[in-house]
């Protein structure tokens, strides 16, 4: 980090609420006039004057003179924008099986992206890995590189951010590894670690479907089954961090034995590996999912019958998600949304059936998630650790 970054990053830090406030707006806004952020913070024009003039003269933010502030007579108004090339950010979300990364600007657009397939799936192994990928889109991003201000790390399961821990991660084979100090100590740049669909929520919130959105929520569907919970302008996470997390009520049947250990887990009965399973006992031999999607298509009964519970349980899960917390849409993303279409009747029956009241007006949508996706919101992670 070169000089100019780190008092970029100390002046970010060090911020009153009011000066956080406005350079967030701007960050996921711009370009904005000072009037609209006004309105949107509840500031008075003077405060955000006052807050905006160190940002440019940071090179953070880019305005317009004073004498061309906005609501003078008889001019138009100018709006202020982030200057998105002002700090590097990298991203990095972590598979049992590979490690996918990415430098992102300000406004998380992806520069460069990188990936490591893993060897092994333990804690040294996982950050050899990671130390490649940052080397590698260090060297990809060239004179960017002193710009880097940052480096967020999304993993699945249980994860204490302001601690930096992975309490447990079932599909990692984790427990209570330190490794936001392990990275820390050899990266040399602030580390946030996050649960991977919370920082996916957070890029969503930030940059991309949840953006203007007062309230949502995001359900993965794949390897897990996952979710993240944006309500009152704020990501949700709960005392403990696992805030939201459906993957885990106890819905389906409690003969299922979950990866986690527990029994009659939503994850036991809907992800992909409880589907891989249900139709391989149906047909007496081992079957993935690419075979288990082709059989479904084609009318198989067994494959037929394991998305359909999957459905089920997964709709259900999601009212009872709709009617605790009341987010206006659920977005639907992870690898399984490439065949919602073997969900999509089922779980929308299931979702009306369970949505209490005005709480099946609640939207559900689909957006597919790329793993660059899910390593962009480990970026908007860190970004958002920065500005607060």
């Amino acid at each position: 980090m070169d000089h100019e970054t780190a008092a970029r990053t100390t002046l970010i830090r060090s911020a009153s609420d009011a000066g956080s406030k406005v350079f967030a707006t701007i960050l996921t806004q711009s370009p904005i006039s000072r009037i609209d952020i006004a309105r949107q913070t509840g500031l008075s024009q003077a405060a955000v004057t006052k807050a905006v003039a160190p940002l440019v003269a940071a090179g953070l933010v880019d305005a317009p003179p004073v004498s061309q502030r906005d609501g003078t007579p008889g001019r138009p108004v100018s709006p202020v924008s982030i200057v998105r090339g002002a700090m590097v950010m990298l991203g990095i979300k972590v598979n049992v099986d590979e490690v996918i990364a990415v430098a992102t600007d300000l406004s998380t657009r992806i520069l460069v992206d990188e990936r490591r397939t893993l060897t092994a799936s333990d804690p040294d192994t996982v950050v050899g890995a990671i130390l490649e990928v940052v080397a590698s889109l260090s060297d990809q991003i060239g004179d960017k590189a002193p710009s880097i201000a940052g480096v967020g790390v999304s993993v699945s399961g249980d994860v204490d951010t302001s601690t930096g821990i992975v309490r447990e991660s079932t599909l990692m084979g984790w427990t209570d590894v330190p490794l936001g100090d392990m990275l820390g100590e050899r990266l040399g740049w602030p580390v946030t670690l996050e649960n991977d669909v919370h920082a996916l929520t957070v890029g969503e919130h930030w940059f991309g479907m949840g953006l203007g959105t007062a309230s949502f929520a995001i359900v993965t569907i794949g390897r897990g089954i996952g979710s993240g919970l944006h309500l009152n302008g704020e990501v949700v996470t709960g005392a403990y961090g696992v805030a939201g997390e459906i993957g885990h009520l106890p819905l389906a049947s409690p003969e299922l034995v979950c990866p986690c250990g527990r029994r009659g887990c939503v994850e036991a009965a809907a992800s992909t590996g409880a589907i891989e399973s249900a139709v391989s006992r149906a047909h007496g031999r081992r079957i993935r999912i690419d075979e288990a999607v082709r059989l479904a298509h084609a009318g198989d009964p067994g494959a037929h019958a394991a998305f359909r519970e999957a459905a089920r349980i997964i709709g259900t899960a999601i009212a009872t998600l709709v009617n605790l917390t009341g987010p206006e849409v659920v977005i639907i993303g992870g690898e399984g949304v490439s065949d919602f279409d073997l969900f999509e009747e089922t779980l929308r029956d299931a979702f009306q059936a369970h949505a209490f009241g005005a709480a099946a007006r609640c939207r559900i949508v689909t957006r597919p998630h790329t793993f660059q996706d899910w390593a962009r919101g480990a970026a908007a992670a860190a970004i958002q650790s920065l500005v607060r």
